[in-house]
């Protein structure tokens, strides 16, 4: 072992958290960075991205994947929008599995499989009870599963718990993040 510590994984989904379903009234509807980024394509909600959101994902210090049913277009559509990087994307199963416990949301096991035993916080507005009770017997690292509401997004409030567990769970020298 060379005494390296591997940055956590910051697991993203994009519908709720980044793109929140609630009333846009209270939020400015953000206009693409620039003109080189690829526009709306016909998907009325992407002017709900908020671009000061990656700035504030990459000083989180994790390494940024996408764990969305957008997949690549996340890079397409999402990442120029707020700045980020093209990001790994999780490969989901074709079919769904129905196997484990009643009410384990389907991309669970994929992401624990994928972190390993790094670790990781998953962002997503349909986190359960019961993913992180399958989480718990599951993976031998530190984990976050953080469910944001879906009618605000990702709020300063998230952002707070995210670098606190990030501050107090990870090993130091991880993240990027200053006290």
């Amino acid at each position: 072992m060379t005494g390296s510590v591997e940055r956590p994984i910051l697991f993203l989904d994009v519908d709720g958290p980044l793109i929140p379903f609630g009333p846009s009234f209270s939020r400015v509807q953000a206009p693409a960075p620039s003109s080189d980024v690829v526009p709306d394509q016909g998907h009325p909600l992407l002017g709900r991205l908020d671009p000061a959101l990656g700035p504030r994902l990459i000083a989180l210090g994790c390494d940024l994947v996408w764990a969305t049913t957008w997949m690549d277009d996340a890079n397409e559509s999402i990442a120029p929008r707020l700045g980020l990087p093209r990001l790994p994307v999780v490969e989901w199963p074709e079919a769904p599995t129905d196997d484990g416990p009643r009410g384990l949301h389907w991309k669970t096991r994929q992401l624990v499989g994928w972190a390993s035993n790094r670790p990781f916080i998953w962002v997503d507005d349909e986190i359960s009870a019961m993913d992180r009770l399958w989480v718990a017997a599951q993976h031998q690292g530190p984990w976050l599963l953080h469910r944001v509401d879906p009618n605000e997004g990702l709020a300063d409030s998230d952002f707070s718990a995210l670098a606190g567990w990030l501050r107090t769970a990870v090993p130091s020298g991880a993240t990027g993040i200053l006290d």
